[in-house]
């Protein structure tokens, strides 16, 4: 609810605000579908393991309707003691929209969910300092009873969500960059790669804000554009995170026997990409994202225990393409603005810089309430 909220200043930038809302959620549904793709083109090399508690038994199957009728929840109520994941972000979904069109009526409200939104993030961050004992606990078994084998399987794991990162970087940023942006990909990874480089180290996509809008502004990114698409897209746009999702949801199946269905790899791709939105800044947001995707196809949440001993080394990789999305999204979107600038009045160009401004502070806020980062702060 936060992350939708946070996104009412779009309506003052009209068609472009709307473009760039667009091309964050398909690029990440995107990602998702690449990471499946993958990850079942490699689950032969994927281990079934054999431990105590892994024990795991498989729902009935839905059909692709089935799935999509039923993210639309009957209540507000029932998702939430159901742990209904998918059902759960679209109520969110639908508050956080409500709240934005109710306008300053509802103001009280939505500084009511910023502060629970703070207090949460808070509590995730005294989680996630103990999260290192219990990942430790729950992989000693796992590894007692399979030995030496489930770290290779984590390094193929690694290993395809890099190809995967790689790959949606290079085809699906390449050609958009090329066909709606009018910019060589060679001119543009060339450009972008201080920025690159700085996400890699540091596993920050706010502590690369300011480099990434300097490098877009070389690019030729007009600042009005680069300062509300760059910040929007460092707290809501999350492709290499979705590729994570896809990919180790996979191998997790796997590890407990299971192959995914269509109807479950759909609800993947649905949650993964709405989720982009529902978990704009928490900290640690790639693994509760996991949870969520994990929930919403009835796969046990304790699977999350196998990767999250390398989830720094997949935070590295994910930074980067999410960081290099917003600079593709902010190329693109200047490029529309410049064959648009006859039909653009001088009022919207400054309220998108105003939404610029109100973004930069809401990232630069969410990154000092967390005090911690990881791929989305």
């Amino acid at each position: 609810m936060a992350g939708v909220v946070s996104m009412k200043d779009i309506r003052k930038v009209g068609a472009i605000g709307g473009t760039t809302l667009v091309y964050y959620l398909c690029t990440t549904a995107f990602a998702t579908a690449i990471g499946l793709f993958l990850a079942n083109t490699f689950q032969s090399h994927f281990p079934v393991l054999s431990v105590s508690g892994l024990e795991y038994k498989a729902g009935e199957s839905v059909s692709a309707m089935d799935t999509l009728v039923n993210i639309f929840p009957s209540n507000f109520l029932a998702p939430l003691y159901e742990a209904n994941m998918l059902q759960v972000i679209v109520m969110a979904l639908i508050l956080g929209f409500a709240i934005i069109l109710v306008g300053e009526k509802a103001e009280p409200a939505a500084r009511a969910i910023d502060v629970l939104n703070n207090i949460f993030m808070k509590a995730m961050e005294m989680i996630l300092r103990l999260s290192p004992i219990g990942v430790f606990c729950l992989l000693c078994p796992v590894i007692a009873e399979n030995g030496a084998k489930i770290l290779g399987s984590l390094a193929m794991v690694l290993l395809v969500a890099y190809i995967g990162y790689a790959a949606h970087a290079l085809i699906v940023y390449s050609l958009a960059v090329r066909t709606m942006g009018g910019m060589s990909p060679i001119k543009f990874f060339k450009g972008m790669m201080p920025a690159i480089l700085f996400a890699f180290s540091s596993a920050s996509s706010v502590g690369t804000l300011p480099l990434n809008m300097e490098c877009t502004e070389k690019l030729g990114v007009p600042k009005e554009v680069s300062s509300f698409v760059l910040p929007l897209g460092a707290t809501i746009n999350m492709d290499g995170t979705a590729i994570y999702q896809g990919v180790c949801s996979v191998f997790i199946a796997a590890c407990y026997g299971i192959h995914l269905t269509p109807s479950q790899m759909l609800t993947i791709v649905i949650t993964a990409t709405l989720a982009s939105i529902g978990t704009a800044g928490v900290p640690g947001s790639g693994m509760v994202m996991l949870a969520m995707v994990l929930q919403s196809v009835g796969l046990p949440v304790d699977g999350i225990a196998l990767v999250a001993g390398i989830d720094r080394i997949f935070d590295m990789g994910r930074t980067t393409v999410n960081i290099t999305g917003d600079a593709s999204c902010s190329v693109i979107v200047s490029h529309l603005l410049r064959n648009k600038i006859s039909t653009w009045s001088s009022g919207e160009t400054k309220a998108m810089k105003e939404a610029g401004n109100s973004m930069s502070t809401l990232a630069s806020n969410e990154a000092e309430s967390s005090g911690v980062t990881n791929d989305k702060e």
